[in-house]
């Protein structure tokens, strides 16, 4: 007769609750991480950028340019900063910037993604909780240090007029000069604050579109088990497409390097290279692929910017018109500009060819080229908006119209969907030869045939 045992069967393991926490403040770890590391970059290369701009002698001193270096890293995350002046009953005032440091904004997003995505590299896949986990945290974070840089984005700089001549306003002569005793006496002043909710909502959406390029671009970090199969359609040219925009920096980056060591003019130089380098470097994409701006540059001073650029937006009547900023305008005031489409066609087509090569074996040309057209379209919708600049200022004395000498106005506008439609062209095109020309390269998920692959498949 058997035994009956008096042993109670063992429950079914369950996770601890301590190992859930642990993931959560593992993510939390690594998310404050992310942050600090993305804001510090932007930081310092705003800063830097900032330095050799000459913003360091900005009067009211070190406040000044920690102000003005909060609100640089505020617009380069997408934020709203709202400029302002006041002269009292004497005058008007009028001043609006909307424009995006892309130096910054590139350098905060590879930072803050590539550590994002540092605790994901050692997983075949990652369950959605585990993203959660990482992404929440980060996003919550970055909204909170977003607003304490809000924060400190507002200073007002005092305008002194008396330093002037009477050439400076033109026609008006001592009554200009009147003008400017009545306006010192104003005690005029320009400043600018932040707007705390377009801020917070912008920064929302560039912090997520951050995290999503990441997760897409990587091709070593883990996704989702529903979304594995997607992803070897999807990564190869996404990756692809973000290494075109980085090849397009870092050509503007050799050239710019080489402007300040033979052209003079170093620091300025610097400046753009720290602040402004991806605008004009994807400025040069859009041009070279067939793409247009519309704009006007007016009054004593502009944005920095080639000489090229701004010819053709001051144009020939006094940048009263807007001009037409593509390949054919920028090649009247210098023949070298025909140069940028053969390098988009040499660029577009390298990416397409990685792409190919990266992509799985069964996947056909016409495929290639539907992946790459849709990418390279996606990005444009998402990068050349960025480019987008419009700057005003103006100042009216007691009505009667703007001092010529204190007024000025840069508009560069993309013609967004004109270019979406190339892109997608190019990138089809390309995307098919790029196709046929990785055949002849082994790829992903191809099986080398040895003299011993044809013996086996003959019997």
């Amino acid at each position: 007769m058997g035994t009956v045992s008096n042993r109670l069967p063992t429950p079914p393991r369950q996770a601890a609750p301590s190992d859930a926490t642990g993931q959560l403040a593992r993510g939390a770890l690594w998310a404050l991480a992310a942050v600090v590391a993305g804001v510090l970059a932007m930081g310092v290369t705003a800063g830097l950028g900032l330095w050799a701009a000459g913003a360091a002698d900005l009067p009211g001193g070190t406040g000044a340019f920690v102000a003005v270096l909060a609100a640089v890293v505020v617009m380069a995350a997408g934020g709203q900063v709202a400029l302002s002046g006041d002269a009292g009953d004497l005058a008007g005032t009028q001043a609006e910037l909307t424009a995006m440091p892309l130096s910054v904004t590139l350098v905060g997003a590879l930072v803050t993604g590539a550590v994002f995505l540092r605790p994901l590299r050692h997983h075949a896949v990652a369950p959605a909780r585990a993203l959660l986990a990482l992404a929440v945290p980060t996003v919550l974070l970055w909204l909170a240090a977003l607003g304490g840089l809000s924060a400190l984005a507002r200073h007002d700089f005092p305008i002194s007029l008396s330093g002037g001549t009477t050439e400076d306003t033109g026609d008006l002569g001592d009554l200009g000069d009147l003008f400017k005793d009545l306006l010192d006496a104003a005690n005029p002043k320009v400043g600018f604050t932040t707007d705390v909710g377009p801020t917070l909502f912008y920064g929302l959406l560039w912090i997520l579109g951050v995290l999503v390029v990441a997760l897409l671009v990587s091709r070593s970090s883990p996704l989702p088990t529903r979304y594995v199969r997607r992803h070897q359609a999807i990564r190869p040219a996404a990756s692809a497409v973000l290494l075109l925009l980085l090849a397009y920096v870092g050509v503007a980056l050799v050239i710019g390097l080489v402007v300040a060591a033979t052209k003079g003019h170093t620091a300025e130089t610097f400046a753009v290279l720290l602040l402004g380098l991806p605008n004009i470097a994807w400025l040069a994409l859009g041009v070279g692929i067939g793409g247009a701006w519309d704009g006007r540059a007016e009054g004593p001073f502009g944005l920095p910017m080639p000489q090229i650029l701004d010819s053709v937006l001051r144009g020939g009547d006094g940048g009263k018109d807007l001009s037409t900023v593509d390949l054919g305008s920028l090649a009247s005031y210098d023949a070298r500009a025909w140069w940028l489409l053969p390098v988009a066609a040499v660029l577009i087509l390298g990416a397409a060819f990685v792409m190919a090569v990266r992509s799985p074996a069964g996947v056909k040309p016409w495929q290639h080229g539907l992946h790459l057209g849709v990418a390279f379209g996606l990005a444009v919708l998402v990068v050349m908006p960025l480019t987008l600049v419009e700057a005003r200022f103006g100042l009216s004395i007691l009505g009667i119209g703007d001092l010529g000498a204190l007024g000025a106005e840069v508009i560069l506008r993309p013609h967004i969907w004109a270019m979406f439609g190339l892109a997608v062209l190019w990138g089809m095109v390309a995307g098919i030869i790029g196709g046929f020309l990785a055949t002849r390269v082994r790829r992903h998920g191809e099986v080398p045939v040895t003299k011993a692959t044809e013996e086996s498949t003959e019997d």
